[in-house]
């Protein structure tokens, strides 16, 4: 790949995850779940900023119920 994602946003499982998967040189973030419904304990979002191609100011956001 001539340009390879250096973002990767996944989604469905429920479970928050923030990590830098090393072996891909990406930062995959799954923001958790903000719906009413499922299994999860705490509703969860995930607020960041790119500035010129660089992630920063990530923040997981809890919201009330």
């Amino acid at each position: 790949m001539a340009r390879p994602p250096k973002l990767f946003i996944s989604g469905h499982s429920h479970i928050l995850k923030v990590k830098f998967d090393k072996t891909l040189g990406m930062l995959h973030i799954n923001p958790g779940a903000a719906g009413m419904s499922g299994f999860h304990k705490v509703r969860t979002l995930v607020r960041f900023v790119i500035d010129q191609g660089e992630f920063k100011d990530l923040e997981v956001i809890e919201l009330a119920d």
